[in-house]
């Protein structure tokens, strides 16, 4: 009977220890009837030892885990184009538009982000926005996927016209820092699209005050 009771003991303890997995069923009738079976339940309850033991280990981190090692994205050594405190800023936003706190931007807070910009998108506008930094195909924005927004605005990857483009232009998040590759070229390529602008909505007047004095005549 002291052998019956180790099995059980052991058996609940790994139930409780893993959760879900079912304890290892010992067959006992054979001890109790007196019969040749008792190698049967040493090994049971040697397997149900060696497991027990295991978990511990596992959990006073003496064991190591067989499961593969998950990569740890570090955006200071990754994005290397860009100084800490930019990265910090452009965190920052990631973060305030994550209204789902789930470390991702979805469509609706993609949309969310671009309305507050000033800088409204069509439902096809946003699905192609994310599409091109979607690198996991799961339609939504990762914080490393939002970095990538900034690092081919920073080396003039993406279109003037792209809603990416757009975002990056209207972020307010400073990229000047002397000395961080790519950064210069990108702030003279954000003043030249000012100046572009300026010069673009200047021409528009002249038009409209040139058709108004048309109309008078």
């Amino acid at each position: 009977m002291a052998t019956d009771e180790l099995s059980s003991k052991l058996s609940r303890r790994l139930q409780i220890e893993e959760g879900a997995e079912d304890p290892v069923a010992v067959d006992v009738s054979g001890y109790q009837n007196g019969s040749e079976d008792k190698p049967s339940t040493a090994n049971a309850d040697s397997e149900l030892g060696a497991k027990l033991i295991r978990r511990e280990e596992l959990n006073e981190g003496q064991g190591e885990h067989c499961q593969p090692s998950m990569k740890v994205f570090n955006p200071y050594t990754e994005f290397k184009e860009f100084s800490r405190n930019q990265i910090k800023d452009m965190e920052r936003m990631f973060k305030t538009y994550d209204a789902g706190k789930d470390n991702y931007i979805d469509l609706m807070e993609l949309k969310l982000m671009m309305e507050k910009l000033g800088a409204p998108q069509t439902h096809i506008g946003l699905k192609n926005m994310i599409k091109e930094v979607d690198e996991d195909l799961d339609n939504k924005l990762s914080f490393r996927e939002f970095l990538l927004i900034f690092k081919k605005a920073a080396a003039g990857e993406l279109a003037e016209d792209s809603g990416l483009s757009v975002l990056a232009r209207l972020s307010e998040i400073d990229v000047s820092t002397e000395g961080v590759k790519g950064a210069k070229t990108f702030f003279e390529a954000k003043v030249k699209r000012m100046g572009l602008n300026k010069r673009k909505e200047d021409r528009e007047k002249e038009r409209r005050e040139r058709e108004e004095r048309q109309n008078k005549t």
